[in-house]
């Protein structure tokens, strides 16, 4: 894959890796450096103020050689290191079929290691770290009047409408009050099917529009048939009001941004046409449950250094995530109406993973696709709990491999193919490593080779390299999460936000051992969702529980029971066959083993106020709250005193019809 993206990507005239490494010496960009101190991107720029695609292009090359030959580097000596592991008395069928599993779960793991990496020296380097990633006009010119027009467009389906509402209160009250609303207008799009709830969301939309001030820019629009679920919802609007507008910012029911958010984004649509999607990272709001608070966390102070690692070297070609991104809608009903997949089974049919598919088809338009990693005013609420996360990972899951059926065909460019075949590898690496170990009790425990294949062509092992290869692999498996805690730790105001170094180093440190419970618990999930679906059984769309609850026992151990019975056979049978092996697979098996308790404790009310309360595993908007984010908060809390009242009113009747915009 690394030499395929190489050789189809990289001028012939470049002189790509030494100038690769000087985007990290600042002595050498002493000139860059002030330039972009001064106007942001002029680095960049021409007389017109706009970024000269010829300057990036040379520095991408650079960039992308560098980062792909460190990537095949790395990959080529772990197969190396394991072949020598394994071929010391020649190379069976079960060595042959080991190497092979584990060259599939190096490019997620080795590209995601290198990522870490460069966006750690980015990060502690750099005066702005996005100057090196993003060099967008228009970023940082904050008096910049706003030009395009834009919708605010919040698809919802079966959602809390109090929760919804007061989302799209708190976000629009903070863009007005960033300055103004004009150029804006919002849209919420209901795919409510259930008439007890539409009747509910009615009424609360009524209420709304009497006691909000924008209720002129406010429209309200439900579907009677959810053809498409939220793809055929957004199309159904685009193909009625897209032609209205320049942009639409895309939020999901959950989410929050600030208004100065949402302002940047337009300020850079305005000042780069070529820009197709742009995005920042997505935070998650604070919560109260201990399953979220350690999860989102480690995905807190980890995600800005991966992000700036990735966003370095893919430039124009980056991912898209769905929702809270602004997206130029010209191009994308252009160029970004997805296909309906030949064939029979769950991986035909719609496409549920809809996000980076559109980012590909957007980036083959000759548009640009960017993120912009840093942690600005935008939000959503993530899993409440252990099922519901598996649910959404396990529906990505579907939506990632349905790519199978699209990353081979002629037309991609190099990064869009690249990126999907990432999307895919993403969900192959967790059982693909429960297949590694798989084959190796076959082979160590049960004596099961195969036959000799090969010979030993290189003679002994240095001593101790297995050990060496298993450090370096957990190394890279978790380099994101200890970049991201170097990252915090390192920056005072960075360390102040997340309440203090030892807060921050002892989360970390928890939450690390609460990473390493959660990833078997998921590759079993997904290793027996994709035997699933070779059988035909998939996911349908479902309502998201989002709201914090506590799972009970039955659910627990009607979800989670196949994790505990796969993890006590394992142990059980290392036990009878291999001891001298229970040492290296306990720590693999104590997650499943316990996923019951974990799934269960992991939603404990008192063990997620205890947490709350002594700011254990706190993100920064725990400690001090941005005003979108108090604003949200504050009208939840109204929201949830006028629920307990509505609960003694009288049953609502049924609403036949759904309401026009």
């Amino acid at each position: 894959m690394a030499v395929y993206f190489v050789w189809h990507s990289i001028p012939a005239d470049e002189p790509v890796l030494w100038e690769a490494f000087l985007d990290f010496i600042p002595k050498a960009n002493k000139a860059r450096a002030q330039d972009l101190s001064r106007g942001g991107v002029n680095a960049f720029c021409g007389r017109d103020g706009l970024p000269q695609p010829h300057h990036e292009n040379r520095r991408l090359a650079r960039r992308r050689a560098l980062f792909f030959s460190l990537v095949a580097l790395t990959a080529l000596a772990a197969l190396a290191a394991l072949a020598l592991v394994l071929g010391q008395q020649g190379l069976s069928a079960i060595d042959l079929a080991m190497l092979a599993v584990f060259a599939v779960t190096l490019p997620w793991t080795v590209i995601g290691f290198w990522n870490a990496v460069f966006g750690l020296i980015i990060a502690l380097g750099r005066r702005e770290p996005l100057d090196a990633v993003a060099p967008l006009a228009g970023r940082d010119a904050h008096e910049r009047r706003l030009i395009g027009h834009t919708a605010i467009v919040v698809p919802a389906y079966d959602e809390d409408p109090q929760m919804v509402l007061g989302h799209i209160e708190a976000t629009i009250d903070d863009l007005e009050d960033a300055g103004g609303l004009d150029n804006f207008e919002i849209f919420l799009l209901s795919d409510t099917q259930d008439s007890f709830r539409a009747a509910e969301e009615m009424r609360a939309v009524q209420g709304f529009c009497n006691r909000i001030g924008f209720a002129d820019r406010f429209h309200y629009r439900r579907r009677s048939d959810n053809a498409g679920h939220k793809t055929g919802n957004l199309w159904e609007w685009l193909e009625r009001r897209g032609a209205d507008f320049d942009y639409m910012i895309v939020l999901d029911a959950d989410s929050l941004m600030s208004g100065g958010a949402i302002r940047r984004l337009v300020r850079v649509m305005d000042c780069n046409p070529n820009l197709g999607i742009c995005q920042t990272l997505i935070a998650g709001l604070p919560s109260r449950v201990a399953f979220t608070r350690m999860f989102q966390f480690g995905m807190r102070h980890g995600m800005r250094a991966y992000a700036l690692g990735a966003a370095w070297w893919q430039g124009p070609a980056g991912p898209y995530w769905g929702h809270n991104a602004i997206i130029r809608i010209d191009a994308f009903m252009r160029h970004c109406r997805l296909p309906t997949l030949p064939g029979r089974g769950p991986l035909s049919g719609l496409v549920l993973s809809h996000d980076q598919l559109e980012a590909a088809q957007m980036v083959r338009g000759g548009y640009d696709v960017r993120v912009l990693p840093d942690e600005y005013g935008s939000y959503e609420i993530n899993p409440p709990c252990l099922p519901e996360f598996v649910r959404r990972s396990l529906r990505w899951c579907q939506g990632n491999l349905q790519y199978l059926k699209l990353v081979t065909k002629p037309g991609w460019p190099p990064m869009a193919r690249l990126q999907l075949a990432l999307a895919i590898l993403m969900y192959l690496s967790g059982p693909a490593w429960l297949l590694f170990m798989g084959l190796g009790f076959m082979q160590g425990a049960l004596g099961v080779s195969g036959g000799a294949i090969a010979d030993n062509p290189w003679g002994a092992a240095p001593s101790g390299l297995g050990l060496w290869l298993l450090a370096g692999m957990i190394v890279m498996v978790f380099a994101p999460k200890l970049a991201g805690l170097i990252d915090a730790l390192a920056d005072s105001r960075r360390r102040r936000s997340y309440g203090g170094g030892f807060r921050l180093l002892s989360s970390g440190i928890a939450e690390f051992l609460h990473g390493m419970l959660l990833a078997p618990i998921m590759a079993i999930a997904e290793a027996l969702f994709i035997l699933g679906l070779a059988r035909g059984k998939g996911l349908t769309w479902k309502v998201q529980r989002r709201h914090g609850f506590a799972v009970t026992w039955r659910e627990s151990i009607a979800r989670f029971w196949p994790q505990t019975a796969i993890a006590a056979l394992a142990l059980t049978g290392f036990w009878l066959h291999a001891p001298q092996m229970l040492p290296w697979i306990i720590p693999v098996a104590i997650g499943p083993l316990s996923a019951i308790l974990f799934c269960r404790f992991g939603t404990n009310p008192a063990l997620g106020r205890m947490m709350a309360r002594r700011r254990f595993a706190a993100i920064p908007e725990d400690i001090i709250a941005p005003p979108v984010v108090a604003r949200a908060m504050r009208i939840a809390t109204v929201a949830d005193r006028s629920a307990r009242i509505r609960a003694a009113a009288p049953a609502l009747t049924p609403l036949p019809q759904p309401a026009g915009e």
